[in-house]
């Protein structure tokens, strides 16, 4: 019996879902450059994937495309704010001011998808009190009394693994309900909990292992084996 795709709340495939994130980046990318239209191909080629991919994907949100001409960027790109929740500015907050966190405060892909970050989180003594481009850093003790709408907000973990699950726990206790965690753990959260891992070290095997297939496809096309020697054809 087939498997069926893992869905979102929503009843989107969660893949689905990713790929909308991804279109959505790109739609971004055309409207700052002022294209007002993009035919389903240069789209689908642009953000990776084939066009019956990209017709399949939006088909879950409706039929926006005008045969002939294509894609209305602007509007396009409204509904699918409007789809994947990115258009409410919705607050992030960030727990562990090192250098990741620093570098995510100015994180342009934040406000131009429609979220902002509203607070920073530390538990370092050197690092509570100070400032990061105008934003307080606030002890973790304090979330609850800095965090006003915590069903709302989606939290960051950019602190060690060791530390990942108890800010999680923290979090949750709190009332937020979504979680990015760049911590290299799997975190125990509750059902109604939504946990997105960014694991850094995975998505670099997998670029390594597409390079390797690349170079190996290479070799078989030129007729080379890894020793570095050619077939003599006799």
């Amino acid at each position: 019996m087939p498997v069926e795709p893992a869905r979102g709340r929503g009843g989107i495939p969660e893949a689905t879902v990713s790929r909308l994130a991804t279109y959505l980046g790109v739609l971004n990318n055309l409207a700052s450059a002022g294209v007002a239209t993009v035919s389903s191909g240069e789209l689908a080629a642009t953000a990776g994937v084939n066009p019956a991919q990209l017709r399949k994907d939006l088909s879950h949100l409706g039929s926006y495309g005008i045969r002939g001409v294509g894609y209305d960027v602007a509007y396009l790109r409204f509904q699918l704010d409007q789809n994947i929740g990115s258009a409410e500015h919705w607050p992030v907050i960030i727990v562990g001011v090192g250098n990741l966190g620093r570098a995510l405060v100015n994180h342009a892909g934040f406000s131009s998808r429609g979220f902002r970050v509203s607070a920073l989180f530390d538990v370092d003594p050197a690092l509570v009190g100070s400032r990061v481009e105008g934003l307080p850093i606030h002890h973790l003790s304090d979330l609850a009394s800095v965090v006003r709408d915590p069903l709302v907000t989606i939290g960051v973990l950019t602190v060690p693994g060791e530390h990942a699950q108890p800010v999680a726990d923290t979090l949750v206790d709190a009332g937020i309900k979504c979680l990015l965690n760049f911590a290299p753990i799997n975190l125990a959260v509750p059902a109604q909990v939504t946990v997105r891992k960014v694991d850094l070290g995975s998505e670099l095997q997998i670029l390594a292992y597409h390079r390797q297939m690349s170079l190996a496809d290479a070799i078989s096309a030129e007729g080379l084996v890894p020793g570095g020697y050619g077939h003599s054809g006799e």
